[in-house]
């Protein structure tokens, strides 16, 4: 069957259609071009270096035209391409390109000095940068080098893995998640049905190809579909704006932070934005205040959500449900079961809450070399996702926490997503994150962690009473902490090992009972 090699299909489906914007680069491809250029590289790699089928090539860079004609080129060849993670330090790219036995490592010009740095300490064939530095043959030097011809494709099948999405390895050292054909496949296909996505849309893609949310969200699902895609090297809400109203975008997804960074921009009002179908969050629960001032300006939410595991499009909270149901994620999507388990394997009843079980062709098989992480998290077919969710009355699904984030005090359950939506709803509170920290009676408490707005004033007791009035007392947290920002990963999700990292510790509790 036709796997691996999307381009060439919509080159001879729709040749002329503009694929591809590269911002930075000032570069439009046409699908009759992103093909050839891929095809060039693909050769390129067999001819020149050897790349073969299963070969690992890691890539280091800003999000780049060149990085998507890696990522199809090594489809066409049945490689894998290993992003990594721009924010890590050299033993953590080290541990990458060493676990992953990466055979090449491409790099952008903002990280030579790294890739220098490191070089003495990995096993590499070659690396190639992605400009001309006068001393290694460059990327463009190696498509010119390229055999005349179309290079000969990969038996393939859905199985085949293409890509490995490093985690955060915030616990132990990263888990590389192998995404295949299949993977990679099925969640364009249950993107297209659970967003409706068209032939005719145009998406901006500003989070980095090391993460899901990069690729997947968006980006490959729009190549399969035929779409557009506008590329940014890295977010900027005022550029964000001008690109959506320039290129007339027509989809587009951030988290809720980016959103928010967008309406406070000075440009938010003046923009047109009249292109848009729709916007798309994920990542983290999306304030009602942020829905309905995009809908003062006739703009609507599609919310969703997915981990890196699973597609990582997995549910679809339709636009016309976005205030009525906030902070659901809506229904699973088209091609894949679900089930909500307690801590025995049991399946919990409606508004209870449980763990998500995941299933479907859009899965992964498992992380590489790591049969042990492989078997905790897939088992009897089913991935444990580690998300605490709930099913309203109506089937609607509610992401309550992480496991991993679960605070039990005294026995009971606390949430702390669950705190932070009702944290944000106070005027003078910016944004917030709640953790779990040690009590010698309760076994643990919470503890906000909280940014305050410009010129807002706010005291620990003012926050612990404004909680009290909306939330059973044991919930409470114990103290609040003052920060000028929270840690984020670049996609905008706050980091919570880090928060505890560095609010974890005692200090005197307002209430120590």
């Amino acid at each position: 069957m036709y796997f691996g090699d999307w381009l060439s299909r919509w080159a001879l489906y729709a040749p002329e259609k503009t694929a591809l914007i590269d911002v930075a680069a000032g570069r439009r491809l046409t699908y009759k071009a992103f093909n050839q250029r891929a095809d060039k590289l693909a050769s390129a790699l067999r001819q020149r270096y050897g790349i073969r089928k299963g070969d690992r090539v890691a890539v280091l860079a800003y999000n780049s035209c060149e990085t998507l004609e890696l990522f199809f080129a090594l489809g066409k060849l049945g490689a894998l391409m290993v992003p990594i993670n721009y924010r890590l330090v050299g033993p953590e790219i080290q541990y990458i390109l060493q676990n992953s036995e990466s055979r090449i490592l491409f790099f952008g010009p903002e990280f030579e000095g790294m890739v220098k740095a490191i070089l003495p300490e990995v096993s590499l064939d070659f690396v190639v940068p992605f400009q001309e530095d006068g001393l290694l043959t460059s990327y463009e030097e190696l498509l010119a080098s390229a055999p005349d011809g179309v290079p000969e494709p990969a038996e393939l099948t859905l199985d085949d893995p293409w890509l490995i999405l490093y985690t955060s390895g915030t616990t132990g050292q990263p888990k590389g998640a192998v995404l295949t054909h299949g993977t990679v496949t099925w969640n364009a296909v249950n993107t297209q049905v659970g967003w409706d996505l068209h032939h005719d849309d145009i998406t901006l893609t500003h989070t980095p190809f090391f993460h899901t949310g990069g690729l997947n969200v968006l980006t490959t699902p729009l190549f399969h579909r035929g779409g557009t895609v506008v590329l940014m090297r890295q977010f900027d809400a005022t550029q964000s704006l001008e690109l959506i109203e320039r290129e007339r975008c027509t989809v587009v997804f951030a988290v809720p932070t980016m959103f928010q960074m967008m309406l406070e921009s000075p440009a938010f009002h003046s923009s047109d934005l009249s292109a848009i179908r729709f916007f798309i969050t994920g990542g983290a629960p999306c304030p009602v205040p942020l829905i309905e001032a995009y809908a003062r300006r006739g703009l609507t939410f599609k919310q969703g959500y997915g981990l890196t595991e699973a597609g990582p499009n997995c549910f679809t909270l339709d636009a016309k449900d976005a205030v009525r149901k906030a902070g659901s994620v809506g229904f699973p999507n088209f091609h894949l079961d679900v089930r909500v388990v307690d801590d025995a394997g049991r399946d919990v009843a409606p508004g209870e809450v449980g763990e998500l079980l995941i299933r479907g062709p859009h899965v992964i098989k498992g992380y590489w070399k790591n049969p042990q992480a492989t078997e905790q998290a897939i088992r009897n077919g089913w991935l444990h996702t580690g998300d605490l969710v709930r099913r309203d009355a109506e089937g609607y699904f509610f992401i309550v926490d992480r496991m991993k984030d679960l605070i039990i005090s005294g026995g009971e359950n606390i949430y702390p997503a669950e705190l932070e939506k009702i944290l944000h709803d106070h005027p003078a509170i910016k944004e917030s994150a709640v953790i779990g920290i040690p009590h010698p009676k309760w076994g643990e408490v919470g503890r906000a962690v909280v940014v305050v707005k410009d010129s807002a004033t706010l005291t620990e007791v003012e926050v612990l009473d404004f909680l009290s009035e909306r939330v059973a007392r044991y919930k409470l947290p114990k103290s609040v902490v003052f920060t000028s920002e929270l840690p984020r990963n670049p996609t905008g999700k706050v980091l919570k090992p880090a928060l505890r990292e560095q609010f974890g510790g005692e200090i005197a509790l307002v209430n120590p009972n």
